[in-house]
């Protein structure tokens, strides 16, 4: 299998990001997995580590935004940049299950996460928060980095929390299913192509 491993870097006005990513680090030793994360944001740190953790990545991402303006620019200047990688890692979709659905529970809170790694970007986000933020991250902007994810990584997804009381419970829950099916959707397949068109988008 060819490493579905690289580097990105991107700077705005906004943000400066440096990420590097290994989509295979699961088939290596769980202890030495290698996942660092900072973008000044403490909530979003989390989240992403425990994406990149049940994905089955190693990753490296740090962020320098203009968090004295809010918390917009780097939310979605991660996901965007994450997705873009992933995209151009997975190429022409060749080679992959491509479909793939999981569930993640986190006590009280259960999620659902539907994908098709197919270059049809769409995303539909219900994570049904009721607070205005999870630490110093937005809640609309937990759901925008879901859209921008997915929008830039060329997919299809559907999340869906579908039971939950604590609004961190419920993204926690979210993030881990996303994961979870993007680890079963990027994993090799044979056949060559999954798609009855001979090519995916």
């Amino acid at each position: 299998m060819k490493q579905r491993v690289a580097k990105k870097s991107r700077q705005t006005k906004e943000t400066h990001i440096e990420l590097s990513i290994d989509l295979d680090a699961r088939h290596g030793n769980a202890e030495t997995r290698d996942i660092d994360v900072k973008t000044g944001l403490g909530f979003l740190d989390h989240m992403i580590t425990a994406l990149a953790f049940h994905a089955g990545w190693d990753l490296k991402l740090s962020c320098d935004g203009d968090l004295d303006v809010d918390d917009h620019h780097t939310v979605e200047d991660c996901a965007i940049v994450l997705g873009e990688t992933i995209s151009e890692l997975l190429a022409d979709k060749s080679g992959i299950v491509r479909f793939a659905s999981a569930y993640a529970p986190l006590d009280e809170a259960l999620a659902r996460a539907v994908i098709d790694i197919s270059g049809r970007p769409f995303a539909h986000v219900e994570l049904g928060l009721v607070g205005d933020a999870i630490g110093s991250v937005s809640c609309e902007n937990l759901t925008h980095f879901m859209q921008s994810f997915a929008m830039y990584g060329r997919f299809t997804l559907h999340v869906d929390v579908l039971r939950g009381a604590n609004d961190h419970h419920r993204v926690e829950a979210a993030f881990k299913a996303l994961a979870l099916a993007m680890r079963d959707g990027i994993t090799p397949a044979a056949g060559g192509t999954q798609s009855t068109k001979g090519m995916l988008a």
